[in-house]
């Protein structure tokens, strides 16, 4: 693996040169994709180099050792072995995880879609309190959040809203977030003061252009319609709400959060793309292996993945095994944490997938 390093930072010296010709940034298209290129190879030649210079100092610093030296002198230099041979092993763990394949989708806006499951009513209004979750981590993280479709229940829930998290790194962070969120706490609704288990789903989708996925318009059958619930004025009023159906996979998408039936148009057709795009790479990776999936990392929409216990204060997620107990900053979007966590544990499963031996 680290034979590789060499020529990862020639290729990267190569594209400085050609990111600079003035041939090239007048291509705008050629001079971005090997921007991309260039800043994805730019952590791991940093630290590449970083790992060079500490591999050099420690020569240095055991050939110091088999001169005469004071004993003074000679622990110092022992203890700058020490701190480096230390810093050695950390940067041979960061080259490790830098030069795992990434994610294609990483670095996309995301369409997240949140639905409430078991619990009527209690479902739903814990589905507008993840809603409100993810809107207080876009804000921590300065991405702009757009409501696509919301259908509201009678008590101020959401049954079912979809929005798009646009901001650098959004999918990279919350594709862990898909799966079945479970609440445990006493309903607004109960009277007799006892705890109920509700369900909400979350689904994770990166956004997709028509350069990821293919879909012929004349295979989507697009209806309009008078929206429903509250709105606003001229919401309720205008056949502005629009319907799409993907007519060879089923998919049905609907949007009716913008007074403009363009808009709601334009909101549809990316959600559609999306949704088509995601049932494509989900068939792809099973069709490759269905075991070498990770374990934090598969998004399937059955699995309980959390558990938020609102009468002991605790957020656990089961994947990775970590319990919180401080589900009111969580609740807030202080998702860090967890997210960091998951992170780790996927690569560390990605690693071992690449390296079955080490």
């Amino acid at each position: 693996m680290f034979d590789r390093l060499a020529e990862i930072e020639q290729k990267y010296m190569d594209l400085a040169d050609q990111v600079n010709d003035p041939d090239i940034i007048a291509n705008q298209s050629q001079w971005r994709k090997l921007m991309k290129e260039y800043s994805d190879m730019t952590p791991i030649v940093e630290v590449y180099r970083e790992y060079e210079k500490v591999k050099a100092s420690i020569a240095e610093e055991l050939e110091l050792l088999e001169d005469k030296l004071d004993d003074d002198f000679r622990e110092l230099v022992k203890e700058e072995l020490a701190e480096n041979k230390e810093r050695l092993e950390e940067l041979q763990k960061e080259i490790t995880i830098l030069l795992i394949p990434k994610d294609p989708n990483d670095e996309k806006n995301v369409i997240v879609e949140i639905r409430g499951g078991a619990g009527g009513d209690e479902a739903a209004l814990f589905a507008a309190d993840l809603f409100r979750m993810y809107t207080r981590y876009a804000e921590r993280r300065k991405w702009k959040i757009e409501v696509m479709n919301a259908s509201e229940s009678d008590l101020g829930g959401y049954k079912e809203i979809s929005f798009m998290i646009t901001g650098q790194g959004a999918y990279s962070r919350l594709k862990y977030e898909s799966g079945v969120h479970r609440v445990q706490r006493i309903p607004a609704t109960e009277s007799g003061g006892r705890i109920h288990t509700s369900t909400v789903t979350v689904a994770v989708l990166p956004e997709a252009e028509e350069v990821d996925v293919h879909i012929d318009m004349n295979d989507v059958r697009v209806d309009v319609f008078r929206a429903s619930g509250n709105g606003g004025q001229c919401v309720n009023t205008t056949d502005s709400a629009v319907r799409m159906t993907h007519i060879p996979t089923g998919i049905v998408v609907s949007c009716q959060n913008e007074k403009s039936q363009l808009k709601n148009k334009e909101l549809a057709l990316k959600v559609l793309y999306a949704r088509v795009y995601e049932r494509e790479r989900q068939a792809h990776d099973a069709a490759i292996s269905a075991d070498r999936r990770s374990q934090v990392g598969t998004g399937d929409r059955s699995e309980r993945i959390r558990t938020y216990n609102f009468p002991q204060g605790r957020v656990t997620d089961h994947r990775v095994g970590l319990t919180l107990h401080r589900i009111d900053a969580i609740l807030d979007g202080d998702l860090d944490e967890i997210m960091d966590t998951l992170i780790t544990t996927d690569q560390m499963e990605k690693l071992k997938a690449e390296n079955p031996d080490a």
